[in-house]
């Protein structure tokens, strides 16, 4: 199947979604023990209606995504079949595969912090103001306009069913670095690896952590490009602009709806692409600050 064209058929029947079922009641589990013994030492650490709001999400990213499945496969295999070199099934394809797509991922990651546009489907991950395990579920019900970044594994010739696989463990692996309850891990592991304390600053809005620590399973992208920072503060969760809302429709779509109305109010053709690919952190700070001098006039 390798060294022949790859037709549709071919993987319909396999199922990408095993990983995720497998380990869902594991998951499940976990955040009930988070919850029972984390909730004594940090009491802010769950919220009745932000956990609702984080599994509500969660599970409409998993309804979506079943809906979407036929599509992204269909894209993955026309790009596959592009590609003029395959590389090998094999176990050590898994493994390139893993640092390649942490590398893509990296990027989409940073450009979607750094640019509004790709912000609007990612600004929903970090709209909790706690920082527990079921924060992991709020995934974007719009992620999937990001697969263009990840186009180029399936051009270098990596099998679908490969990529799918590592794909889910890339997104299983960002489940336990949710947690207040991880603290420091062995000097090695947090060298190369993303670890809970690398991601609580990520999830942070304290000015020096904002737009710090991208990577996904591999912390050593930020060291390399400059993204970098360690935990040395307590952090305080959230975005820059808050959003006084726990359901999930708003939370999901309320940047989209700003980014749409700027458009209207745009008057060339610079303002639509300062809209769309500025810095959201500047835009909403900028905001917050007209709204404080109308308030105090």
């Amino acid at each position: 199947m390798d060294q022949e064209k790859l037709e549709l058929a071919d993987i319909v029947n396999l199922d990408f979604n095993t990983v995720i079922w497998i380990a869902a009641p594991i998951m499940f589990l976990l955040v009930l023990l988070e919850y029972i013994f984390g909730s004594k030492k940090f009491p802010n650490l769950y919220s009745g209606k932000d956990f609702l709001a984080s599994l509500s999400i969660g599970l409409g990213n998993l309804v979506l995504n079943g809906f979407m499945k036929l599509g992204m496969f269909a894209v993955f295999l026309f790009f596959y079949n592009l590609a003029p070199i395959k590389i090998p099934h094999t176990w050590w394809s898994y493994v390139l595969c893993l640092i390649v797509l942490d590398f893509c991922r990296y990027w989409a990651h940073r450009i979607a912090h750094e640019q509004r546009f790709w912000w609007s489907t990612h600004v929903v991950h970090h709209s909790s103001e706690h920082y527990n395990l079921s924060v992991s579920f709020r995934l974007s019900w719009t992620q999937n306009l990001k697969l263009i970044f990840f186009l180029p594994v399936i051009l270098m010739g990596f099998h679908p069913l490969v990529f799918f696989i590592v794909h889910q463990i890339e997104v299983l692996y960002q489940f336990w670095i949710h947690t207040e309850l991880i603290r420091k891990l062995p000097a090695p592991i947090e060298y190369i690896f993303t670890t809970p304390s690398h991601h609580r600053v990520h999830h942070s809005v304290n000015e020096r952590y904002i737009d710090k620590n991208y990577g996904s399973t591999f912390i050593i992208w930020d060291r390399m490009f400059g993204t970098f920072q360690e935990e040395d503060e307590p952090a305080r969760y959230g975005i820059t602009k808050p959003v006084k809302s726990y359901n999930p429709v708003v939370l999901v779509f309320h940047e989209w709806i700003e980014v749409f109305k700027d458009l209207l109010r745009a008057r060339s053709i610079k303002e639509v692409y300062q809209i769309l690919f500025g810095s959201p952190v500047e835009k909403h700070k900028e905001d917050l600050a007209k709204e404080a001098s109308k308030q105090e006039a």
